[in-house]
């Protein structure tokens, strides 16, 4: 048995011609809001109101900031500006730990070497995977078997 599965589900679905219902409330009521000015003020002081309310109610519509709509924007505003905030100060810092005691001096310059901890498995994964030598005082390079030669082969090869 098959069955439909639902797409674009984070996609609001036009209402009013191409808005939808959200965008057309932002709108109605940034146009109720003109109106009532419009209507209980002055002339002048009216437009003074409206374009404000104009500017909200698009804003509201249709801006977006990183993809996310106004409204968020305005919500997170207004929590943030409503609810307390605890400022903590502590004067003693933390020391810093010295680096050298972690850096190695193999080849002359200073290399950081990371430590994971957690199990000796993950200890050589990780080891195997930098390549790093385990015995760093052997100057052996790593080679295939096809790679190493005797030196018989060598004389053969001359």
């Amino acid at each position: 048995m098959r069955f439909q599965v639902p797409q674009f589900i984070n996609v609001e679905d036009k209402i009013f011609g191409p808005l939808t219902l959200k965008q057309f409330l932002y709108l109605a009521g940034g146009g109720g809001f003109c109106l009532l000015f419009y209507r209980f003020l002055p002339v002048f002081l009216a437009i003074l109101l409206m374009i404000p309310a104009v500017g909200l109610s698009l804003m509201l519509a249709f801006y977006k900031v990183n993809n996310k709509p106004f409204v968020n924007i305005v919500e997170s505003a207004f929590k943030y500006s409503t609810s307390n905030k605890l400022y903590i100060w502590n004067k003693n810092r933390k020391k810093r730990e010295d680096r050298s005691a972690r850096t190695s001096t193999r080849s002359g310059s200073p290399v950081v070497v990371p430590h994971l901890g957690g199990g000796k498995l993950k200890d050589l994964a990780w080891n195997l995977d930098t390549k790093e030598n385990l015995n760093p005082g052997t100057q052996e390079t790593m080679q295939t078997p096809r790679e190493k030669t005797t030196p018989e082969e060598i004389k053969s090869n001359n």
